[in-house]
């Protein structure tokens, strides 16, 4: 193959961090905001995010869930009330504790002493205690359950180390919340989110993840429970894509969610929290994107379907255009993965190589360019994102008639969405590293020096409290945390790595973002 030259500067395999960033300044999809750890999401980065919200939202719905809205704000005494949960985010609040701003006398502006609120109000950093403090009113008696909320929404905590998409200090999400009768109930159902957004990540994002139970130090503040998807980024690392938790009824006594239940007496509900945010766009660049940018699975891609017409100002321009806005109607409606294909005629000003490559590194899935000679010819010059390149480096074109790419453009969709995910599944399947049954290889595999090592399965007796503390600081001497615990995974058949007992499951253990 002769050399290409890539759209982008930085390779993965030289630093794939600042490669993650330039992505996403060459997608255009985010920029800095000026204010520490916020980011602006420009118009193909929220138009990732809001193909994502609309399938997510439609299978939350499905799950029986109504959205709300709650307030921002929350009060302080709400956090106060639940002594865990507070300690596990207390570091990450932000906190408003003025209402008025003043001058200073010298051009500036400052908080009116005599403005200070009479209680601080703390911005939402995820909204069990307000919500709670809700359902406590809306809950009276067993008729009124289960009651199943989701609200989309952003929170703010305060991050120290900030990345776009990944973590910052402001980001978008939903979180869902539920109060039902019984333990038996909220657990089913921690479950059966934890099974759609399983199902949103592979099916719709092209995202293979890893369903299992967190270990008792990776639990949410407060949670009895806490279970997440966890995906494997091309640098070997973990992201935890998206959690559910059982909260059992520590949320409930605290809020005072309490039910007239079917034997006239009053009990405290069983609830539940679940959430994906906008970092589920960091994990689709960084498992899906090349040298050359961005690639977007199509059921998430805002346009599957791109066309460039060759413009040359001239009296010709007008039929051209009209020649593409025909095929353009002609894609939209057809359908492919369940909607109508989402084509969109790219008739800005400029040169279409130059806009071709916009669209490249942008990851459209599919690039129709379309100049007076194709016309002439009924045919157009159409790219795949996922096949960019051909033998001899250069883009690989392929030249069909209209009706041919009109006919073959949905299946050529679909084919594209389920190969993203079953290449990126055998990428992750071949970099987990099982049957390790001494700490002597953990440590080798992570070593200084080694490259991309990918996960390691470990079984385990699952140890609690101080034993388990010491493992953890075990593992973060070589900067690794305890992942999840497989759902499904093969039965413990050896003994704990970490404390010489027989395993009693198996875990997985991983560098992580």
């Amino acid at each position: 193959m002769s050399q290409i030259r890539h759209a982008l500067s930085v390779k993965r395999a030289d630093d794939f961090a600042q490669w993650y960033q330039e992505v996403i300044s060459a997608a255009d999809m985010a920029e800095e905001s000026g204010v520490r750890g916020c980011m602006v999401i420009k118009p193909w980065g929220y138009g990732i995010w809001e193909r994502i919200q609309r399938l997510l939202d439609d299978r939350i719905k499905a799950a029986g869930h109504d959205n709300a809205y709650f307030p921002l704000f929350i009060p302080l005494r709400n956090f106060e009330r639940e002594a865990e949960h507070v300690e596990g985010f207390a570091k990450e609040m932000a906190v408003v504790t003025h209402h008025r701003l003043i001058a200073d006398g010298n051009g500036g502006l400052v908080p009116d002493p005599d403005a200070r609120l009479e209680e601080p109000l703390v911005v939402r950093p995820t909204s069990e205690t307000i919500i709670g403090d809700a359902m406590a009113r809306w809950v009276q008696s067993w008729r009124d359950l289960p009651l199943k909320l989701n609200q989309w929404a952003n929170v703010v905590r305060w991050e120290m180390r900030t990345r776009m998409f990944l973590r910052t200090s402001e980001f978008l999400w939903q979180e869902g919340h539920t109060a039902h009768e019984t333990a038996e109930q909220a657990r089913e159902h921690t479950l059966r989110m934890l099974e759609v957004y399983r199902a949103c990540a592979e099916d719709d994002l092209a995202l293979p993840v890893i369903a299992g139970e967190k270990p008792e130090n990776e639990r949410f503040p407060g949670a009895v429970e806490t279970w997440s998807i966890e995906a494997m980024m091309q640098d070997g690392k973990a992201l935890q894509a998206g959690t559910s938790h059982y909260l059992g009824t520590n949320f409930a006594k605290a809020s005072g969610i309490r039910f007239q239940n079917r034997e006239g007496t009053q009990q405290l509900a069983h609830t539940t929290s679940w959430g994906v945010s906008t970092r589920m766009i960091g994990g689709v660049i960084m498992v899906h994107g090349d040298d050359d940018g961005l690639k977007v699975p199509p059921a998430i891609a805002p346009w599957q379907v791109v066309i460039v017409p060759m413009l040359r100002e001239d009296d010709g321009d007008a039929a051209l255009l009209a020649y593409c806005d025909d095929l353009r109607a002609r894609l939209v409606a057809s359908r492919a993965l369940g909607e109508p294909v989402r084509a969109l005629l790219d008739d800005k000003p400029g040169k279409a190589a130059a806009k071709r490559w916009d669209w490249v590194r942008k990851g459209a899935p599919l690039i129709v360019e379309v100049g007076p000679r194709d016309m002439a010819d009924g045919k157009v010059s159409l790219l795949r994102r996922d096949a960019l390149w051909a033998d001899n480096g250069k883009p690989a074109f392929e030249a069909p008639s209209v009706d041919e790419v009109v006919s073959s453009i949905p299946g050529m969709l679909e084919t594209m969405q389920s190969s993203l995910l079953a290449h990126a599944a055998a990428e992750r399947d071949a970099r987990i590293t099982r049957g390790v049954a001494d700490w002597s290889q953990v440590e080798a595999a992570f070593a200084d020096g080694v490259k991309n090592p990918g996960w390691i399965e470990i079984q385990w007796s699952k140890p609690t409290g101080a034993t388990l503390d010491g493992i953890v600081e075990r593992l973060k001497a070589l900067k690794l945390t305890l992942r999840n615990v497989p759902q499904g995974s093969a039965a413990a058949d050896g003994t704990c790595i970490f404390t010489g007992d027989p395993a009693v499951e198996r875990v997985l253990v991983a560098r992580a973002y």
